[in-house]
């Protein structure tokens, strides 16, 4: 109970506040300027080679990205109408989902390559850890990048999957850019990290004992892009032609996996020798429903929400 209560209280107070805000209007030059909140890590490269290649552009969008921690945090700016698309996990948006906050996806954005020991994300600990398996973090203190989302739920499979009891983990709130250095000081005991970090850390010397996503569901989408249901409904061309950016920028990135390393040295402070060594996710070009029923499930079973909510309703 007390996790549900940590995990809704911020979207309990959103729903009593949320306005939708602003309707986007074009420029002096004919475009549409929209706001995007995004999180800076691999996932959200297409967005930011779409915006290079002028895929937005060809729609009459000029994109304002906008940084934030986690996708807890998005959420709320959606709702919200600060800005009118965002990016997150799809855990915090079933959280939202299940407080009848009015979202909608409008399309994918991140996935598991589902290779284990090779996937874009995972759990790190220092190279001279006891942790040997994930069976071992039982009682472990572990940081991820926002409580109550996809990462806490995804890394207590992992330990459930190895036979261990994820009951007693201690999970600390840490931004992706922060985690390395408190593992190397040895304020937490483990890591869920993704890249570029995990590439940073495993260069570092420190062992993955976890791919978290792999074991979580097979083709696991893990993230995506979505709106307000205010927004969907009054701007219903503007969501048209960012899907279709969208679409294209995601199809472009899975073709170009050189092109997405080159284009993370222009939004996260990633070393320049470390691109060849970065595991890609998969840019689906559609959500997995299956792998969201699993979060949903998750996130039951972990007592982030009572219910599951229709998760057919938070689609396109």
């Amino acid at each position: 109970m007390k996790r549900i209560s940590a995990a809704l209280a911020a979207f309990s107070l959103l729903a009593l506040t949320a306005c939708g805000g602003e309707t986007a209007t074009k420029d002096a030059s004919g475009e549409t300027t929209v706001k995007v909140s995004v999180i800076p890590i691999v996932d959200v490269a297409p967005i930011y080679l779409g915006d290079k290649q002028g895929f937005f552009k060809e729609q009459g969008l000029k994109l304002e990205l906008v940084s934030a921690q986690g996708g807890a945090a998005i959420v709320p700016a959606v709702v919200s109408g600060q800005v009118e698309f965002g990016f997150s996990n799809f855990t915090s948006l079933l959280i939202a989902k299940s407080k009848n906050l009015p979202l909608k996806v409008v399309a994918p954005g991140a996935g598991s390559t589902g290779a284990q020991g090779k996937d874009f994300g995972g759990v790190l600990v220092k190279a001279d850890s006891p942790v040997k398996t994930a069976k071992d973090l039982a009682g472990k203190s572990v940081a991820v990048n926002t409580l109550n989302n996809i990462n806490d739920t995804t890394v207590r499979a992992s330990i459930k999957a190895a036979g261990g009891d994820a009951s007693g983990v201690k999970f600390t709130e840490l931004a992706f850019p922060d985690m390395l250095a408190a593992l190397d000081k040895g304020d937490v005991d483990a890591v869920q990290v993704v890249e570029p970090f995990l590439a940073t850390g495993l260069k570092a010397g420190n062992r993955l004992v976890a791919s978290n996503y792999v074991d979580t569901a097979p083709n696991l989408t893990i993230a995506g892009y979505f709106t307000s249901e205010q927004t969907a409904e009054a701007q219903p061309e503007l969501v048209t032609k960012f899907t279709a950016a969208m679409q294209k920028s995601l199809k472009y990135a899975a073709d170009n996996p050189d092109a997405v390393r080159q284009i993370l040295l222009t939004y996260t402070k990633i070393d320049a020798a470390l691109l060849p060594d970065l595991t890609l996710p998969n840019f689906p070009a559609e959500v997995n429903k299956d792998s969201l029923d699993t979060l949903a499930a998750l996130a039951v079973q972990d007592g982030l929400i009572e219910t599951a909510p229709d998760t057919a309703g938070l689609l396109p």
